[in-house]
């Protein structure tokens, strides 16, 4: 059955006019929103998402309090107006709870809740804009909300989309090409290699699995050093802001002194 649309043209480029191995753009914004204790607002092309991290806190809950270490709560909601059709979904939908399940169990590996025991680390995901690879945008905001909040990781979590058209691979797709051919989702530790997703919604014969994955954790370092970036540069601006001090009360400015005793 012929592709309903062009996923690879005669020229090796895509629908979006990108290459095979070309990741789309990626947009990071770690400004603070609201009381969150870390945030994120992180666009993977017209993909959107923004998360937001609480914690470690006490939890709401006697039954989600666990003993030897941190719960790990994660809620996600997805915007009606997000993708083409404006169905509204729950947060008890089956998909939402499915993606609030996967993103907390690649988590698990990551976090270090031993350190904090009797608490609970909330994790609230919102989907903005869908246009393929949601799940991997979810992934990379998480842990650039966690790394904003201070929450102890053990490493960065950096999740790639990959999939194969022909005999053709490709990477970070999006809708147009999750519809269309079968892929994978790879979330990994760039510092260890260790992987702590994978998931494939469709088939994909197994003479490709092998390739798509090599790549899509090639992949995972480039986004790792997008992402470290980012929090580097909010790291600098944070300790820019602390270091000039705020005035003692009643300590005199030095140009406003010198006027006055001229006066």
């Amino acid at each position: 059955m012929a592709s309903r649309v062009e996923i690879l043209n005669d020229g090796g480029f895509r629908s979006d006019g990108r290459k095979q191995y070309e990741l789309r753009d990626i947009i990071i914004d770690l400004s603070q929103q609201g009381s969150a204790d870390g945030s994120v607002v992180l666009s993977h092309g017209l993909t959107q998402v923004s998360a937001s991290v609480f914690g470690p806190r006490e939890a709401k809950m006697r039954s989600q309090t666990l003993h030897d270490r941190a719960n790990i709560n994660v809620e996600v909601t997805i915007a009606p107006f997000s993708m083409g059709e404006r169905r509204k979904r729950s947060r008890n939908d089956k998909r939402v709870l499915d993606f609030a399940s996967t993103i907390k169990a690649t988590f698990e590996p990551a976090i270090q809740t031993s350190l904090y025991p009797r608490s609970q680390v909330d994790i609230y995901i919102n989907v903005l804009q869908q246009d393929g690879g949601v799940l991997q945008a979810c992934i990379n905001a998480t842990t650039l909300a966690l790394a904003a909040a201070g929450i102890p990781l053990l490493d960065f979590v950096c999740a790639v989309t990959g999939g194969v058209q022909s005999a053709s691979p490709l990477l970070d797709l999006t809708t147009l090409e999750e519809n269309d051919i079968p892929h994978l989702t790879v979330a990994m530790m760039p510092r260890t290699g260790n992987i702590t997703l994978l998931t494939m919604e469709t088939r994909l014969h197994v003479d490709r699995f092998e390739e798509i994955f090599q790549l899509a954790t090639s992949a995972g370092h480039v986004l790792h050093r997008e992402m470290k970036a980012a929090i580097k540069d909010r790291t600098r601006t944070l300790v820019a802001a602390m270091s000039v001090a705020p005035k003692a009360v009643g300590e005199k400015d030095p140009v406003y002194s010198e006027r006055m005793d001229d006066s």
